[in-house]
Order: C-alpha cells, then sequence, then structure tokens
C-alpha cells in the first residue's frame, strides 16, 4: 500500500504543478494521513498550501463552515459534509483544489453507519467530485484505502 500511496501522491503533485494549482485536506477519519502522503514527496511545499483534521463533528462546522443544522440531521458521516468540508478548506487556504475524508474507520459504527463507510470530496476548478466508498478489513486499512481513494479521485478530477 505505501508504494501505491507513494506513487498516487507523486503523480497528483505532477498534476498540480502543471497547471500551477496548491491543494489543501479536509480530514476526518484520515486524520492528516492524506496530507502527509503529499507531504512525504520532496518539494510538497510548492503545492500544498494545507490541510486541517476536523476529527470532532463540531469542529467541521467551527473551523470548515460546514452546516450545523446538517451536521445535527446527518451526522458527520455524510456526502454534503464531505463536500461542504472540501470547500471548506479550499476557501481557508485559499487553495485551487481540496480533498476532504469522512466517515467510519471502525471498529464500532457511527450515526448508523457500520465501519467502512466513506465519503471523500474533490474541489477543483474543473469542478467536485464526492463519493461513497464501502470498505474492509481493520481501522488502519480502511483509513489507507481511503487515503488512496481520494488521492485518485484528484487525479481524475484533475486529468
Amino acid at each position: 500500500m505505501n508504494q501505491e500511496l507513494d506513487a498516487l501522491a507523486r503523480r497528483l503533485q505532477e498534476i498540480l504543478r502543471e497547471k500551477n494549482y496548491t491543494i489543501a485536506c479536509a480530514e476526518s477519519l484520515t486524520a492528516g494521513l492524506v496530507c502527509a502522503t503529499l507531504c512525504d514527496i520532496a518539494g510538497a511545499s510548492d503545492v500544498v498550501a494545507g490541510g486541517v483534521t476536523t476529527y470532532q463533528t463540531r469542529t467541521k462546522s467551527e473551523v470548515l463552515g460546514v452546516s450545523r443544522s446538517r451536521l445535527q440531521e446527518t451526522g458527520a458521516v455524510d456526502p454534503v459534509v464531505a463536500e461542504g468540508m472540501s470547500l471548506g478548506v479550499a476557501k481557508l487556504f485559499s487553495a485551487d483544489v481540496a480533498l476532504a475524508t469522512t466517515g467510519v474507520a471502525g471498529p464500532g459504527s457511527q450515526d448508523g453507519h457500520s465501519a467502512g463507510t466513506v465519503f471523500i470530496s474533490v474541489t477543483s476548478p474543473a469542478g467536485g467530485a464526492t463519493t461513497e466508498l464501502s470498505l474492509s478489513g481493520d481501522r488502519n486499512q480502511i483509513r489507507l484505502q481511503t487515503v488512496a481513494a481520494v488521492l485518485q479521485l484528484a487525479i481524475e478530477a484533475l486529468s
């Protein structure tokens, strides 16, 4: 998985450089792994504007501006919340591209969603994309699969 993540991060950085874009990350269940994966590549500061981990539901609203009423209605594991996180972090860092992850790493469920239920979102000048994932494995595997999926979604959105 580490080689796959490295390859995805390198490819995404290449695309960002070609387009002269910056990127920001808003993370919940991945707790900074997306941004860390991007920053593992030398020269990341050319394209990575920054990232935030909004692990608690209230910080999604307070830091990223996600609708409080939506969070109260659906909980944090929701496609509209994921999209709101990506839009919020793009604004926070004045980034061209933004990624967001929210979901249940497990082992238990949250807000009626089983472990492995994840929403990822990408915001870019070319438009946005939000996807639901149904992942399996232990907590760490779900988090790593989420990182790979959101990096791949960003590559597809920008290609």
